[in-house]
C-alpha cells in the first residue's frame, strides 16, 4: 500500500522534478515503445512461418508511415501551440509531443489490434459513407478543429502583445516579461475552454480525439495493410508490430518537436529584451498555422455534418494537409536559425 502512495505522489508530483529527468522520462518512454515493438516482430518471426522478408518489410513501412504522420500539419499545429501556451505559463512542457502522439497513436493500435484479433467493424472505419466512419471523423474533425481555433486565438492574442512589446523595446522603453503573456478580452474568453489543458498530459485526451476521424491516408493505409497481412498468415505477434512500429515513430518525431518548440519558446522568454521580435515572428506563425489548419477542419466539418455543396466548403473538405507540416518545421527552424546567428553577430566584438 506504501508502494502504490508512493507512486501516486510521485505521479502528482512529477511537473516539480528537474527538467532533464522528466525529459529522460519522456525519452525512455519513446525507447520503451520501440524495444516492445522489435520484442512483437522477433516473436513474430520467431513463429517461422516462412514470411519473415514480408514481416519486415511491412514493419519498415509501418515505421516510416508513423514518421510521416508525425509532420501532418495538424500535428504540428497542435504541438506547437500547446507548447507556447504552458511556456507562457511558466511551465516546462517536455511531454507534450509524446502525450498528443500517444493518444492520437491510441486510435490506430485499438483499431489494429480489433483487425488483428478479427473483428469486422473495424473496417466500418476504413470505409467512407459508413455511419462508424461518418461518426467518428465528425468527432475527430470536429474537436480538431474547434481546439486548434482556441490555441490560435490564444496564442494570436500572446503575438499581438509580443508585437506591441517589441515596438516598445525599439524605442528604448523597458519591456516586462509578463508583457508577453496572452491577457485581455480573447485570453478571458478563452480561460474556461483551455482550463482542462492545465499539464501537458492533458493533451493525450486531445490527441485521442484528433484520431478518432480515420481520415488521413496514412492511418487508413495502415490499418488496410494490416488486414491484408493478417489474411496472408503472418503471425499475431508480427501483426501487433505494425501499428506499435507507428506509434513508436510517432512519438519519437512528435516528442523531439515539443522539446524543441519548448527550447525555442523558452528562449524568447528568458532573454525578451533581446529576442522580442524572434518571440513575435514565431508566435505569430504558430497562431496563424493553428487558425488556418482550424478553417480547414472546420469547413471539411460542415460540409460533411450538414452535406453542403457550396464551393468553398467542398473545396476545404478536400485540402490534404499531409505534406504541408514539413513546410511549416522548415520555417520554424529558419527563423530559429536566423534568430540565434543575428545573436551570436551581435554579442560578437564590434557589434
Amino acid at each position: 500500500m506504501t508502494a502504490i502512495t508512493n507512486i501516486t505522489t510521485l505521479y502528482r508530483d512529477r511537473e516539480a522534478l528537474p527538467l532533464r529527468t522528466r525529459l529522460l522520462f519522456t525519452l525512455g518512454a519513446v525507447a520503451a515503445l520501440h524495444a516492445a515493438a522489435v520484442v512483437l516482430l522477433l516473436a513474430g518471426n520467431a513463429a517461422g512461418s516462412g514470411a519473415e522478408p514480408l514481416i519486415w518489410g511491412l514493419v519498415l513501412t509501418a515505421y516510416l508511415a508513423g514518421v510521416k504522420h508525425s509532420y501532418d500539419w495538424d500535428h504540428l499545429a497542435a504541438i506547437d501551440n500547446s507548447t507556447r501556451k504552458f511556456v507562457a505559463q511558466r511551465q516546462d512542457p517536455v511531454s507534450v509531443g509524446f502525450a498528443f502522439s500517444l493518444g492520437h497513436s491510441s486510435v490506430v493500435t485499438l483499431a489494429g489490434i480489433l483487425v488483428v484479433a478479427g473483428a469486422g467493424m473495424a473496417g466500418q472505419f476504413m470505409q467512407d459513407g459508413t455511419t462508424g466512419n461518418l461518426v467518428l471523423g465528425l468527432i475527430g474533425s470536429g474537436v480538431s478543429g474547434l481546439f486548434l481555433l482556441a490555441m490560435g486565438l490564444f496564442n494570436g492574442s500572446a503575438f499581438a502583445r509580443s508585437a506591441r512589446a517589441y515596438r516598445r523595446a525599439r524605442t528604448g522603453a523597458p519591456v516586462d516579461p509578463g508583457d508577453l503573456e496572452p491577457r485581455g478580452l480573447v485570453a478571458r474568453l478563452l480561460a474556461r475552454p483551455l482550463s482542462r489543458v492545465r499539464r501537458p498530459r492533458n493533451i493525450y485526451v486531445i490527441g485521442f480525439l484528433f484520431g478518432l476521424g480515420f481520415d488521413t491516408a496514412t492511418t487508413i493505409g495502415l490499418l488496410m495493410m494490416t488486414t491484408a497481412a493478417s489474411l496472408a498468415g503472418v503471425p499475431p505477434f508480427a501483426l501487433l508490430a505494425l501499428p506499435l512500429a507507428f506509434t513508436a515513430a510517432m512519438t519519437l518525431c512528435d516528442s523531439l518537436n515539443g522539446v524543441a518548440m519548448m527550447r525555442m519558446y523558452r528562449s524568447a522568454l528568458d532573454d525578451p529584451q533581446r529576442r522580442l521580435g524572434f518571440n513575435a515572428v514565431v508566435t505569430g506563425i504558430s497562431a496563424v498555422s493553428a487558425l488556418f489548419v482550424a478553417v480547414i477542419t472546420l469547413g471539411g466539418f460542415a460540409n460533411t455534418a450538414f452535406a453542403l455543396q457550396d464551393p468553398l466548403t467542398v473545396w476545404l473538405g478536400s485540402i490534404d494537409l499531409g505534406d504541408a507540416g514539413l513546410l511549416l518545421v522548415a520555417l520554424l527552424l529558419a527563423v530559429w536559425g536566423a534568430a540565434g546567428v543575428k545573436g551570436r553577430l551581435a554579442g560578437s566584438p564590434g557589434h
